[in-house]
């Protein structure tokens, strides 16, 4: 028996010596067994690593507010003070882009201006003593269990805690706690903020406290999520020269939502004279690029920095900061950042014009190019699959954010319903 195994063997593995008819697969099925398990392994662990894009809407902005400063009405004084100041400066803001839309940026005000809100506890907070803070944390726990209440409330919102160093962390840890208390459990699309990650090692400490929290407390295992805050070269670039911020991501069990870029602090730490620090900077388009193919494919978004400057003063000064706002943030989309940090209400202004303006002006095309792949037309351009995907996901949020209704699609197109636009973003082939 086992010299006929042994046969059987010598069979399988020899080479075939019959006399050639024309091209023949020689490897033995072995063989492919083989390597299928080799490649089987890997596709495992890429689904569990990048399983995609994430299907839910990407809020445009995220609203930075003191901690102490915010209440239930924050979001509606915003709103008002960004209306206020379009009013004044409507011909400003209409000729900044020739598909600005006055009414829709109205209406996005008026109805629910912040999308993402940040009550800060660090750099916009400061230190305050533990009493001081204990008393903000427990007011703004209330604060965002009021807000998710309300009807024109952020769709999600939550903290910037103090950060992960030795002097301060132990005190970010209780405010966290004291929040989380105060409201109640987690408000819905709750997520903390942890600024000043310098080394991916760091991340499981995040967790392990997500964990605590969640055990102490009787919250829902799994229920707390966090953002990353990249303002440190050693959250780009570790000590062993490879990318913290993809390691970051990949260490943090599934919790992480979010990178969010800190345009100054990062800048100071690469030597950058305060003059010269700003989103469009070299050495911030390279740490965001870092992070936009860090995050992509895991589901984890990419939230660009702020701007110091803010429209107010003369009325030279305030069309000179819209103009710049205005400038930054259709820069930051065109280079696939739909998400960045508003620090005034009057930011909420170009902030809107701009992303309205850019989805608006990608509508046509986009669309066009799209039925052209859909219908198999062919015409001056021939797209793959993964440009149909970014073809149909730009019209997704375009349609998400407001600045376009699925009506507006399906008038150029009518086989491009969001249903559709959903299937091609998914590569599902049936349509």
């Amino acid at each position: 028996m086992i010299e006929d195994r042994r046969v059987a063997e010598i069979r399988d593995t020899a080479p075939d010596r019959s006399p050639a008819s024309g091209p023949r697969a020689r490897v033995p099925q072995r063989g492919y067994a083989r390597i299928e398990e080799i490649l089987g392994s890997v596709d495992r662990a890429l689904a569990e690593q990048f399983p995609g894009d994430r299907r839910a809407p990407q809020p445009i902005h995220t609203a930075y507010i003191g901690a102490a400063d915010a209440t239930v009405e924050t979001p509606d004084r915003w709103g008002a003070a960004a209306l206020a100041l379009l009013e004044e400066h409507a011909d400003t803001v209409a000729g900044l882009a020739p598909d600005v839309d006055l009414t829709a940026v109205r209406a996005a005000l008026a109805g629910r201006p912040i999308r993402d809100l940040r009550l800060d506890f660090e750099d916009g907070y400061g230190f305050r003593g533990d009493a001081a803070e204990d008393r903000d944390a427990i007011a703004a726990g209330r604060t965002l269990a009021g807000l998710a209440a309300a009807p024109t409330a952020p769709t999600s919102l939550g903290i910037r805690a103090k950060g992960l160093g030795p002097v301060e962390r132990a005190r970010g840890f209780r405010t966290l706690e004291l929040v989380l208390s105060a409201a109640g459990g987690v408000p819905p699309g709750f997520v903390f903020t942890v600024p000043k990650l310098r080394a991916a090692q760091q991340v499981h400490a995040v967790v392990a406290l997500c964990e605590e929290i969640e055990r102490a407390h009787g919250l829902p295992e799994r229920s707390l999520r966090f953002e990353l805050q990249i303002e440190s070269p050693q959250a780009i670039v570790g000590p062993d020269g490879g990318a913290t911020v993809a390691r970051a991501i990949h260490l943090a069990a599934g919790r992480c939502r979010g990178l969010h870029y800190g345009t100054y602090d990062y800048s100071a730490a690469c030597g950058i004279a305060g003059r010269y620090q700003s989103l469009d900077h070299p050495v911030a388009d390279h740490a965001k690029a870092v992070m936009l193919a860090a995050a992509a494919q895991t589901g984890v978004w990419v939230c660009d920095g702020s701007t110091q400057v803010t429209p107010v003063g003369t009325d030279e000064q305030v069309r000179a900061a819209l103009q710049r706002h205005f400038r930054l943030v259709t820069r930051a989309l065109e280079r696939g950042f739909y998400q960045g940090w508003d620090m005034h209400p009057g930011h909420l202004v170009t902030r809107y014009a701009a992303t309205f303006a850019f989805f608006r002006a990608a509508l046509e095309p986009a669309v066009t190019r799209l039925a052209a792949y859909l219908d198999r037309l062919g015409g001056p351009i021939v797209d793959e699959p993964a440009t149909a995907e970014a073809l149909a996901a730009v019209l997704l949020r375009g349609v998400d954010c407001g600045a376009f209704a699925e009506a507006d699609v399906v008038a150029i197109a009518p086989a491009c319903t969001v249903s559709v636009l959903r299937r091609v973003v998914a590569r599902r082939p049936s349509m």
